[in-house]
């Protein structure tokens, strides 16, 4: 199982824990680009889906709704993922 399958199955299995570095870099393999945001918010658009990410870092952790919304993209955009680079 590469990296990434790991980190994708550890965010689908625990959503109370995903870490808020983790949620950015998934969101930018699934084709989500920043949009800016204050202090610790981080928006995340992905040309063509009206469906954005917004991500707060408490503590170096997202809030578990925003991390289901996360494995929402994912299930949606997974097979978009490129092969495992060593990240």
């Amino acid at each position: 199982m590469s990296r990434r399958e790991k980190l994708l199955a550890e965010i689908r299995n625990n959503p109370k824990d995903v870490r808020y570095e983790d949620a950015l870099k998934i969101a930018e393999w699934l084709g989500f680009s920043g949009r800016g945001g204050k202090g610790g918010h981080e928006a995340r658009s992905r040309p063509g889906e009206a469906v954005g990410l917004n991500f707060q870092n408490r503590g170096g952790k997202i809030p578990a709704y925003q991390a289901k919304q996360l494995i929402a993209m994912i299930d949606k955009y997974e097979g978009e993922i490129g092969e495992d680079d060593g990240e």
